[in-house]
């Protein structure tokens, strides 16, 4: 953790977590204005702008990481688009990875009562399991069962008192060796349905029959204009439902990572090398109410090779029209 800042969110009047963290004061910023989620995400922007402005004048010390916390009831998404869209921050930042934590305790019931208790583990990099000194090995075993379901590529950490090795969590955002077995663990997760699976306890959840994860393979390679328009138009018609997809494409050749959530495109990374011998794009998709069907029918857009008086992010008229016509055919 040496070198890192970390913004703590204050959900309530009175901050007390700052006074909970043994971590220099100068090291520290507190957001006392509500959820880092909404409310507070203009506060954010400030903090994280006046952080680089405060390094530069020697304020405080210097740093290389940003560790923001949130409450339990943040919508993750949000806060990736303030640090990705900037303009400000986006040329100085690198999204490393979203970590979420799951109480071992009551985990499986805030997952059947939250949606945003299942949104938070279906955008996660990495789960951390908490208080498993307090459960039984039954429970935490269904509960690793149930978050699997909704997020089969995750990563999994059992934590007892607090207690993990910071290198599991950070510093892997540029590490290429971390990318490959990322993607190697994205494209080797099972297609998954929640339309017939309950909780560990057998309770029925209202993620069940709503949430699906399945993927994708595409035999030709796919156009780059094609790849851009199609995650254009994805995101913006049906980004609420798009909770995740990442994926590796051949795209006209090149291998080539994305990576979306919701209405959040990264930026396409092409890698030097393929990390296996196939050749095939593969897509894994977290989606709410939208059916693998419903993406099937927008794949002919990836071998688009735009129109000469068109920008080559945009899909004409004609094409976009048939695009949103697939979309709604599945509304």
């Amino acid at each position: 953790m040496a070198g890192a800042v970390v913004i703590i969110n204050e959900f309530g009047e009175v901050g007390l977590d700052h006074l909970l963290v043994a971590t220099p004061n100068e090291n520290t910023i507190v957001l006392s204005s509500g959820c880092i989620c909404c409310t507070v995400r203009g506060d954010l922007v400030d903090t994280l702008r006046g952080l680089f402005a405060r390094r530069r004048k020697g304020e405080i010390p210097a740093f290389d990481r940003i560790v923001i916390e949130t409450t339990g009831l943040a919508n993750p998404v949000p806060i990736l688009q303030t640090v990705v869209i900037d303009e400000v921050l986006a040329p100085q930042l690198v999204l490393d990875s979203v970590v979420t934590l799951v109480d071992a305790v009551n985990g499986a019931s805030q997952l059947a009562q939250y949606a945003e208790a299942v949104k938070q583990v279906a955008v996660a990099d990495r789960l951390l399991i908490t208080k498993t000194d307090l459960a039984a090995p039954a429970p935490v075993d269904a509960l690793r069962a149930d978050l699997a379901r909704i997020n089969p590529a995750v990563q999994m950490h059992t934590v007892a008192h607090g207690e993990i090795a910071p290198e599991s969590l950070f510093a892997r955002g540029q590490d290429a060796a971390a990318r490959r077995s990322d993607i190697a663990r994205w494209l080797a997760a099972p297609a998954v349905s929640l339309a017939d699976n309950k909780c560990g306890d057998g309770a029925a959840t209202n993620h069940d029959h709503r949430i699906q994860t399945f993927s994708i393979h595409l035999d030709e390679p796919v156009s780059a204009a094609g790849l851009t328009a199609w995650l254009t138009a994805l995101t913006s018609l049906r980004g609420a439902k798009l909770l995740r997809v990442k994926g590796l494409l051949n795209v006209e050749g090149a291998p080539v990572v994305i990576h979306a959530v919701q209405t959040l495109i990264h930026e396409p990374q092409t890698l030097e090398n393929w990390p296996d011998e196939e050749r095939r794009s593969r897509l894994v998709f977290i989606t709410r109410d939208m059916p693998r069907e419903a993406i099937e029918a927008t794949l002919d857009v990836l071998r688009w090779q735009g129109a000469s008086r068109q920008p080559r992010q945009m899909l004409d008229p004609q094409a976009y029209a048939k695009f949103r016509a697939a979309m709604e055919k599945f509304h």
